[in-house]
């Protein structure tokens, strides 16, 4: 049964600390870094302590490490920092080691791999003394065992420490939503016992340790894991009970699947935008018409489009640099990525462009770039993310405002979206000289607008009209030129 007692003095321990809850109007203008813990930096500041990311072993990645390295997320415009799951894994690594955080033991202690109770509150606290904010990644769906599922002993568990708090093992079957939430994402090696979050007590002590979770650490955002295999009432109390934005991992393109789930949490990972953008930009062969369906699609069916999480890379699929190393190509994907509507994400690694495949390739350890703040891609996201921060500020409505579609053709896609046009190609670094017409940008006749990642400025013409010429296929970002005063862009 649950140990109450140990709930009680997880509770009381939480207790002193409060945090301020960071709501999801307070996350909108946000732009979040996704760290996994164990992959990012290391407390020891070893910069050449190896990783061999197939060998799926913890590395030494820890929170000293990245309240050491907070310069470098902070450089590239970031505000917001998305960690790996804090609680206990088991300690065997018989089918390799929990260095990721999603096979948790014990909801009521830290993995140490990670650090110390001390250590997490101290990058909380250096985040918010910085301004930014702390998004944890939590797991309500299941827990993790180094073994299959017939081996499991439910005993070592805490606090779901009974068989009657799990499902009984069965494979999914992706065409029965029942199934989906109810069936073992693995019932064989390292098994995944799914918890019966239907269940009102399994809920109940979720939201409970969730409220003081967040006091307890003063986290301000939350990621959860495998949404769509939970019970949905279950995701809703959840959120609920944590009194901070949170975005659900619904992993799926369809918006007509997707979407609905903001019925029960604030914000949704933006699949169905994903999928048709990674497959426009991979190649100069790709089309646009896919990424323009789904993209007016989402805006149809979803509540709040705005608070979906906008991401071209994450730790459980292919880096866009495993499909192309062409960087004109990575650098729209980018700027799509922080421009468009939602709150922007980026995996750590993709600015260093990494191009590790599925996983555990795509997991490679970030203190091996040497955190060098000189590459083209670190620089491209930092312009990107301090144009949008500068449009927020200079217009309250900038960021509640939806994305206007322009203009589109096979190979360019132009974006409007308050004071910002946005114009992409998926032509690759090796294509020529191409001029495009974006009518009804909402610039004034004669007014001068600079492309921020060139410092190149136009004159708007009748109605608004921007003549944007595309060069060697690298995206071109376009704000009024007397508006960039304090933007820290082509000021000059």
């Amino acid at each position: 049964m649950v140990s109450t007692a140990l709930f009680l003095l997880a509770a009381a321990a939480g207790s002193a600390r409060f945090a301020k809850a960071a709501t999801p109007d307070e996350w909108r203008s946000r732009s979040i870094y996704q760290v996994l813990t164990d992959r990012f930096a290391r407390g020891d500041g070893s910069p050449d302590a190896p990783c061999d990311t197939g060998a799926r072993k913890y590395c030494g990645g820890n929170y000293r490490g990245l309240i050491s390295q907070l310069d470098y997320i902070q450089g590239m415009g970031f505000d917001s920092v998305w960690i790996s799951p804090i609680t206990k894994q088991f300690e065997d690594d018989w089918n390799g080691a929990p260095y990721h955080g999603y096979w948790q033991t014990d909801l009521y202690a830290l993995n140490e791999h990670f650090g110390t109770e001390e250590d997490l509150r101290a990058l909380a606290d250096e985040l918010h003394a910085r301004g930014m904010f702390l998004m944890v990644d939590v797991v309500i769906n299941h827990n993790g065992w180094p073994g299959d599922a017939a081996s499991i002993d439910y005993s070592q568990f805490n606090p779901f420490n009974s068989s009657d708090y799990y499902h009984p093992p069965c494979e999914i079957n992706y065409d029965d939503q029942t199934s989906v939430e109810q069936c073992w994402l693995y019932t064989g090696a390292n098994a995944l016992p799914d918890l019966k979050t239907e269940d009102p007590h399994v809920s109940q002590v979720h939201n409970d340790w969730i409220a003081d979770l967040v006091s307890k650490y003063s986290i301000d955002g939350l990621r959860i894991d495998t949404t769509k295999h939970v019970d949905k009432p279950a995701i809703g109390s959840f959120n609920d009970a944590a009194g901070v934005y949170a975005v659900g991992e619904v992993y799926h393109g369809d918006p007509a699947y997707t979407c609905p789930y903001q019925d029960w949490v604030d914000g949704v990972l933006n699949f169905p935008v994903y999928y048709p953008l990674i497959d426009a930009f991979k190649s100069p062969s790709g089309t646009m018409w896919s990424l323009v369906d789904n993209i007016n699609k989402v805006f149809q069916t979803c509540n709040d489009p705005r608070l979906l999480g906008t991401f071209s890379e994450n730790h459980d699929i292919p880096r866009f640099a495993s499909y192309t190393q062409d960087l004109a190509l990575a650098k729209n994907v980018l700027a799509f990525t922080i421009l468009f509507d939602g709150i922007p994400i980026v995996y750590a690694g993709q600015e260093q462009q990494y191009s590790g495949d599925s996983d555990p390739y795509n997991r490679e350890a970030l203190w091996l770039s040497g955190f060098n703040t000189d590459a083209p891609l670190y620089k491209h996201i930092a312009a990107c993310n301090r144009i949008r921060s500068h449009a927020v500020s200079n217009d309250d409505a900038y960021i509640t405002t939806p994305t206007d579609i322009k203009y589109s053709d096979d190979h360019t896609l132009a974006l409007v979206k308050g004071a910002v046009t946005t114009v992409l190609t998926n032509a690759g670094a090796n294509a020529g000289e191409t001029t495009v017409t974006v009518e009804a940008t909402g610039y004034a006749s004669g007014e001068q607008v600079t492309d921020v990642l060139s410092c190149e400025s136009i004159a708007a013409s009748d109605g608004g009209r921007l003549s944007v010429t595309l060069n060697q296929g690298l995206p071109r970002v376009f704000f009024p030129t007397d508006a960039l005063a304090g933007s820290g862009l082509c000021e000059n």
